[in-house]
């Protein structure tokens, strides 16, 4: 299957029987386009050093075969060096680990559900801390419970009953919590488990309960350290595609929480205000200066705010294109975003990446550099400022396209939404890419002149 030209995708990420209107895959592996697993491993050099130059133009060519998906993302989004050696990247990967279990464990402590392969769908404190007693809360959390799907039915809470009610169970129920900040993170745990049967349940991968007690742990663990965030909806959107491709959980959880650098400023949520909300901003003043009479017309019909296309930017177009397609979409875009420098602010406390980053003083050719981010360092030389990401050309790509049918048709913003609904399923991800590219360029230009 490895050179099968034109070879589908859809195998590798298989929809349940009775799914019959999920979209299908566009994306096709590709001889000499999509980087495979034999290129891969020969772009690296016998102590480990990753010629990643090269990889960020095949994966902006054709995207990555998805038996290697995994562990090319782990550098996409700068979990490891591409100078550091395998030695060195063991000892981080072995560190990580470790850490992941500490947390892991601390979480355990304070609900003992978290690691033993369930996952809970009902409150189990109330706003000021007091356990609920809800027989649903005992029932949920009970160790004997049977095989059941929670998306099996439509009913997720339903679906993990059980009628016994065991020690491990009554634990957390009479072990209040004891701070504030333990109070908040159990607070979101039942909302977790209502967007984790949400998420992705037209994938038989996830007809396993292992699989979505995987998933609700690392929300879980994540939600407890990043205190600033803790959970949001759309984030077990951002963290599912992990799961199934990288096997170890702690990887996978490294990998998300990498993800998460970029795009936490998204989830930052005030009394008055929601991160997405800049980015929002941002695509207004793009579609304002790439076309006027379209944005002129969204203002006119009470649009202006441009939340019409929060969705979008929060899980990166996850709802618009197949599973498959969606990260096809991803790894582009990190390709051409690729940014050597991005992650060395967060490692300070890894003295293992610090070595492997030895080299990060000296110049950096502009070829390390993926495509997207090379632009904007040349524009960043004229203005200083700091460059939007390539998800905001993205959206504003789509908008020029459906320009004309939304000038003519829009009449309200329920139109609006409609038009971009019709959109799903029928984007092609390297064509939105290469859109996206081809508007930044002209945004560039253009914002220079005004």
């Amino acid at each position: 299957m490895w050179f099968d030209t034109g070879a589908p995708t859809d195998s590798f990420y298989e929809v349940r029987a009775e799914c019959s209107d999920v979209p299908k895959t566009r994306f096709k592996i590709k001889a000499g386009k999509t980087l495979s697993e034999r290129r891969w491993k020969a772009a690296f050099s016998p102590e480990g050093h990753l010629e990643m130059s090269r990889m960020l133009s095949r994966i902006q060519r054709g995207g990555i075969h998805p038996t290697i998906r995994g562990e090319v993302w782990e550098f996409l989004l700068g979990c490891y060096d591409p100078k550091s050696t395998y030695e060195e990247r063991e000892q981080i990967r072995q560190r990580r680990r470790e850490q992941y279990a500490k947390w892991k464990e601390q979480c355990c402590q304070m609900f003992p559900v978290i690691g033993s392969g369930r996952y809970i769908t009902a409150p189990i404190i109330t706003d000021d801390g007091q356990p609920i007693q809800d027989p649903l809360v005992l029932l949920e959390a009970n160790p004997q419970k049977g095989s059941a799907l929670p998306h099996d039915n439509g009913d997720a809470q339903d679906s993990e009953l059980s009628t016994s009610n065991s020690s491990e169970t009554k634990k957390p129920i009479n072990h209040p919590p004891i701070d504030k900040k333990e109070i908040q993170w159990k607070l979101t745990l039942h909302q977790i488990g209502l967007d984790v049967v949400r998420t992705d349940r037209t994938l038989v991968f996830y007809e396993k309960q292992e699989n979505l007690a995987k998933l609700w742990d690392i929300l879980a663990v994540y939600a407890w350290i990043d205190t600033d965030i803790g959970y949001c909806q759309g984030m077990s959107d951002l963290c599912s595609p992990m799961i199934m491709l990288l096997e170890d959980e702690a990887d996978a959880f490294w990998c998300f929480e990498h993800l998460m650098r970029r795009l936490r400023g998204n989830f930052r949520c005030t009394d008055s205000s929601v991160g997405v909300e800049t980015q929002l901003s941002n695509l207004a003043l793009i579609t304002q200066v790439i076309d006027p009479k379209l944005h002129q017309h969204l203002e006119t019909l009470g649009g202006g705010d441009y939340l019409f296309a929060f969705r979008m930017l929060m899980v990166l177009f996850r709802r618009e294109f197949s599973f498959g397609d969606s990260l096809y979409l991803w790894e582009m875009m990190w390709a051409l975003e690729y940014d050597p420098d991005f992650f060395s602010m967060y490692e300070e406390t890894d003295s293992a990446n610090e070595k492997a980053e030895g080299s990060k003083g000296k110049p950096k050719s502009m070829h390390q550099y993926g495509k997207f981010e090379r632009e904007n360092m040349k524009n960043k030389i004229k203005n200083g400022e700091a460059p939007l990401p390539i998800s905001v050309f993205l959206v504003a790509s789509v908008l020029k396209e459906k320009s004309s049918k939304l000038l003519t048709e829009a009449r309200g913003l329920d139109d609006v939404v409609k038009i971009l609904n019709d959109i799903t399923g029928n984007l092609d991800a390297k064509k939105a890419c290469t859109g996206a590219m081809k508007l930044h360029r002209k945004y560039l230009k253009k914002a220079k002149k005004v």
